[in-house]
């Protein structure tokens, strides 16, 4: 891999406090507290890294994904969200969960080439695909490279179906794509709300959309006859969880149609990344915070367990179950997402197919 760019500026609002470290490395680094009191640390630059990757689609048959394919045309994300289940991955490629997850950012430059290639094949039967389920394909760097929308223009070409999570509004900007691929059944956009509290959002994922942006990107998608949805993610006992009906009342209105949620993941370093988070802004909620999640997590902070990861188990997991389904309820909203469709899939135009 190698930096392709430098000239990002500096950015201080960060998710993550510090760079934890690596489960695949022996050593370690530890600041020396002694006389840091008063330190104000430097601003992290964001750095980006090809990935000269030479395939984009993954396949994942757990039970609680709903879509077995995804693509991801980016590793590492700029919203800087605390609590991404997904900053662990950033490990395999020698980087940190922590800043180094937000800060350092591989791009797959030539995913809509690979796309269009993976679609070609012979061997390839049309299936829905989650575009970038691990981390956001709208994140800020999408606004220049724009690899998302070729992605979706691939996919517009094609008529397979796509699914899309997000938690920034700049998904309007495929509001064309986003409507021709509808017209075929071909896609359901999330809008991921975590808070209607900015200044929550401020500190738990600093550069998403602010809600108020989000809730209006629901109302143009909604308007312009793309099934949208929202996704209420993740559900943090004590801090966001009483907020679960005011989001669900307020996306509807928007016109949201379908409601999902998750509870807090905390795999490997993200569970010290959250505690420390908490100790830099609710520490007097820390204790009650995890002695809930582990409540919903067999007394542990996280347990990979198929079919529990998303919803967790226990009285509590089962109290945010039954005031998810209330509020859904409530708002006349459908707890399942847009059904899609592959029944117009076509060959990428001009191509011929492969042999495998």
């Amino acid at each position: 891999m190698s930096d392709f760019a430098h000239n990002t500026p500096p950015r201080r609002s960060r998710g993550a406090i510090s760079n934890p470290a690596k489960r695949f490395e022996s050593l370690s680094l530890e600041n020396d507290p002694d006389g840091t009191d008063d330190f104000e640390p430097s601003p992290v630059r964001t750095e980006f890294y090809r990935d000269a990757t030479k395939s984009v689609l993954t396949r994942n048959s757990s039970t609680d994904v709903p879509l077995d394919l995804s693509i991801n045309p980016y590793r590492g994300c700029e919203h800087g969200c605390v609590y991404c289940f997904a900053r662990p991955t950033h490990e395999f490629l020698g980087f940190s969960s922590g800043l180094d997850f937000e800060s350092r950012i591989v791009v797959k430059e030539n995913a809509p080439e690979l796309l269009r290639q993976e679609l070609a094949k012979r061997s390839y039967r049309p299936e829905p695909i989650a575009l970038s389920p691990n981390t956001d394909s709208y994140q800020p760097i999408e606004r220049r490279l724009k690899l998302t929308r070729r992605c979706l223009e691939v996919f517009a070409e094609c008529r397979n179906p796509v699914g899309i999570v997000t938690k920034n509004a700049f998904v309007t900007r495929d509001l064309d794509l986003l409507q021709e691929l509808a017209n075929y059944d071909a896609v359901n956009v999330f809008i991921s709300v975590t808070s209607l509290d900015s200044e929550l959002r401020r500190i738990l994922e600093p550069r998403t959309s602010l809600p108020a942006a989000r809730l209006r990107a629901i109302r143009e998608l909604s308007g312009a006859g793309i099934p949208t949805g929202v996704l209420v993610a993740p559900i943090i006992p004590a801090i966001n969880d009483h907020e679960i009906p005011k989001i669900i009342a307020a996306a509807a209105e928007a016109g949201a149609t379908s409601a999902g949620y998750v509870i807090l993941r905390l795999p490997h370093a993200v569970a010290p990344m959250f505690e420390e988070w908490l100790d830099q802004h609710f520490p007097d909620r820390k204790d009650k915070v995890l002695n809930q999640v582990r409540s919903m997590r067999g007394g542990e902070l996280y347990k990979s367990q198929f079919c529990r990861r998303i919803t967790g188990s226990g009285i509590h997991a089962e109290k945010i179950m039954q005031m998810f389904e209330i509020a859904v309820r409530s708002a006349k909203l459908n707890g399942r997402r847009h059904e899609l469709s592959t029944a117009n899939f076509r060959c990428p135009q001009g191509d011929q197919l492969d042999l495998f």
